[in-house]
């Protein structure tokens, strides 16, 4: 699978957003010492070990203006968060506790306070960096008022896009990274707006990343696009899978298991067109509602979380959504999706109660079930609510049959290979038989069964 690392098929990540969480001030002010905010963050060690986490990912820690992306300084820790020397003893807690540490980094642009752009303000054409931007140019004023323009992210003046074309521009950001991996030993990056960064650029810093760690893994924020344009054995390891992540939802909101199965089919069957990828899972992230705004109905937090566990992939969780916390981004900010939480507060009385422990049995039977780390995918059956497939390896067979309806749903007549042998069982409150190799099962409403045959 695409020389991936061999600690990514077990792997369970959980996407914390450090700026929000820690109520870090919405701008930097540079010449405020710095407050370790990070500190905050270490109560959530323990949850995330209970809940059968093995990777955190943190949303940006590095020096920018404003939340994150905006990067000011690819070296030093967001003095809002606390410094190089206080980051550095949090990931050696993360480590010590068996868990790996994946850091945000943004090559795309920079901010408009990185030193470069900051040069080119006050040096004009005389700049030594104006060769480190894409597209400046002196004919013209920006809409920011400086008296040149630029290319940026997506028409955000405030993120000016990276020359990646520039040798120079290249060394730093490559430093950068070996820094990041010398000083804290982090063990991946996600890669922010990796479809807009040219390919060679990815090409490149999986020869750096290699060369210092032949584990690091590589996942690149791609919303539209083949996937294997990126995810390859010269680039990046995985992507976002954005093509499944509506469907996750949709599916359930619209009784239609047909979409979401039709979309598995696409990408892991036999012929699959990413059968070979691990991709990166997930049902809500720091730029999209909170799943639990999406669903209609609260209950299918459980057979979409269920489905997130057992499909083909990296599952990850996006923090508080394992509570069923609600958010929706408005057209000019994304603030509220990145709040502040009160851990030990939802611990002890969070409306979704049971979902937490839903969401910890299902992490820990699937680190305790190869097929559904790395089986081949094989539709079963497929209904407005229900749907059955398979995760095979060699050595294990798993059946996976999810109920979205209101009420317990019995399928009948799915046949059993005689060479198998049934050797555990995911269930609540399910009531199966098994005669003559053919599995007649009884799903709860909203849930899942899982049989294991080996």
């Amino acid at each position: 699978m695409n020389n991936i690392p061999q600690w990514i098929p077990s792997t369970f990540i959980y996407h914390l957003y450090p700026l929000g969480q820690t109520a870090a001030p919405w701008e930097n002010h540079f010449n405020q010492p710095p407050e370790d905010r990070i500190a905050q963050l270490y109560p959530w060690l323990d949850h995330l070990q209970w809940l059968g986490i093995n990777t955190l990912f943190l949303g940006p820690v590095l020096q920018s203006s404003t939340h994150g992306y905006d990067l000011a300084d690819y070296f030093q820790i967001d003095r809002r968060l606390g410094t190089n020397q206080s980051f550095q003893i949090f990931a050696n807690e993360v480590h010590r506790r068996g868990m790996r540490l994946i850091l945000d980094a943004v090559f795309n642009h920079s901010g408009r306070d990185f030193f470069a752009f900051r040069d080119l303000q006050q040096n004009g054409k005389q700049s030594q960096y104006k060769d480190w931007y894409e597209g400046v140019r002196f004919d013209q004023s920006s809409p920011m008022g400086d008296p040149f323009d630029y290319q940026t992210w997506a028409g955000h003046y405030t993120l000016p896009k990276f020359n990646l074309a520039n040798q120079s521009v290249r060394t730093y950001l490559f430093q950068a990274v070996r820094c990041w991996i010398d000083e804290w030993n982090i063990d991946g990056l996600r890669l922010d707006a990796a479809d807009h960064v040219r390919l060679d650029f990815w090409q490149e810093l999986r020869q750096v990343t290699t060369s210092m760690r032949p584990d690091f893994w590589l996942m690149g924020e791609v919303v539209h696009g083949q996937y294997q344009e990126w995810a390859n054995p010269q680039q990046l390891h995985s992507v976002t899978n954005y093509e499944a992540y509506k469907g996750l939802y949709s599916s359930l909101n619209d009784a239609n298991y047909f979409e979401i199965a039709h979309t598995l089919q696409r990408q892991f069957a036999e012929n699959g067109i990413y059968r070979d990828l691990m991709l990166y899972n997930f049902v809500d992230n720091h730029d999209v509602n909170r799943v639990a705004s999406q669903l209609r109905n609260r209950n299918h937090l459980y057979p979409l979380y269920a489905l997130l566990f057992s499909m083909p992939g990296i599952p990850s969780i996006y923090y508080g959504s394992e509570w069923g916390i609600s958010g929706q981004r408005n057209a000019y900010s994304d603030q509220v999706l990145r709040p502040v939480l009160n851990l030990q507060q939802l611990i002890q009385d969070a409306p979704e109660a049971n979902l937490p422990a839903s969401i910890q049995k299902l992490s820990q039977f699937r680190a305790n079930t190869p097929a559904l780390q790395t089986g081949s995918y094989r539709q079963e059956y497929v209904s407005a609510q229900q749907f059955a497939f398979w995760r095979e390896t060699d050595k294990q067979k798993v059946l996976v049959v999810l109920n979205s309806a209101s009420e317990v749903v019995t399928l009948s007549g799915i046949r059993i290979p005689d060479s198998l042998t049934l050797k555990s069982v995911f269930k609540n409150q399910s009531d199966f038989q098994l005669d003559h190799n053919q599995l007649e099962v009884s799903i709860p409403a909203y849930w899942v069964s899982i049989f294991v045959f080996e």
